[in-house]
């Protein structure tokens, strides 16, 4: 795919040019390796088809990838999502990161690019199929956003992560990064810098991430200092506060790390 991504094209620029080609390794790609992996369509497919749709706990997994019976049985849900987590690698789960206890834990598609066909490209490919370009590019974009800030998230922990044995990164003994959230996903915080996983004894800082065109303002960090505090083992006197913003920020931003995308990129190099 790569190889057909013209030299500085924006990529919602390349996307709307190959959803003219049904057979473009844009969609090609993803669709060649979720069939190989996955052949018929199971129930592995179906729990694929359902997290890549934005389904992240246990139970709505289990609802979407059920049937006209009901939703899909623990005792058969359970031991997949071990599999396709352990075995196939193919999911992730990630666990609320403090220094309580780490439930309930939430699934994603591991690969950016096979969450991005299971998310858009594969409704978007069955529209250039039938002939239908514009409406494929329309569909990309319409969930671009919402796909674009959930990808982008594993990508600033493990930066941060990576940072952190650098001599100027304010937290070094952050070696991990996770995020949290509560039994009601309210709030969900996006960061959390913490000794050690999956129980933490320190957490250094809490932090948000916003990948949008419009940049983290005064109203984004009020909420982050609100859903900071609910975090077990944030010290809002000791514990910093993060920004990860693609497009800046807007106002008074009293943190003590802002990052934009060339902080995230620049650190493994």
């Amino acid at each position: 795919m790569l190889r057909a991504w013209p030299h500085s094209t924006p990529a919602l620029d390349f996307v709307e040019r190959e959803c003219g080609d049904p057979a473009s390794p844009l969609f090609g790609v993803p669709e060649s390796a979720l069939l190989a992996e996955f052949p018929a369509p199971d129930h592995a497919r179906r729990v694929l088809a359902a997290v890549g749709s934005g389904d992240r706990t246990h139970a709505n997994i289990a609802a979407t990838a059920g049937s006209r019976d009901g939703a899909l049985p623990s005792g058969t849900l359970s031991p997949l999502l071990r599999r396709l987590t352990g075995e196939k690698r193919v999911l992730a789960m990630d666990s609320p990161l403090s220094t309580g206890t780490g439930k309930p834990g939430l699934y994603r598609v591991a690969d950016s690019n096979l969450r991005l066909y299971l998310a858009a490209l594969r409704s978007a490919q069955d529209l250039s199929r039938r002939g239908r370009p514009e409406a494929a590019f329309r569909l990309v974009r319409r969930r671009w956003a919402a796909w674009r800030g959930r990808a982008v998230e594993p990508l600033v922990r493990d930066a941060l992560e990576l940072a952190a044995v650098a001599d100027v990164f304010p937290w070094p003994d952050a070696e991990a990064v996770g995020g949290w959230w509560n039994r009601r996903f309210d709030p969900e915080v996006d960061l959390i810098g913490a000794d050690r996983t999956p129980a933490a004894r320190t957490v250094f800082y809490a932090g948000s991430v916003k990948w949008l065109d419009d940049p983290f303002d005064q109203r984004d960090f009020a909420a982050l200092r609100q859903g900071a505090a609910q975090v077990p083992g944030f010290v809002p006197e000791s514990s910093g506060l993060v920004v990860v913003s693609r497009a800046g920020t807007h106002g008074p931003v009293a943190a003590d790390l802002v990052w934009g995308p060339g902080e995230v990129v620049g650190a493994w190099r």
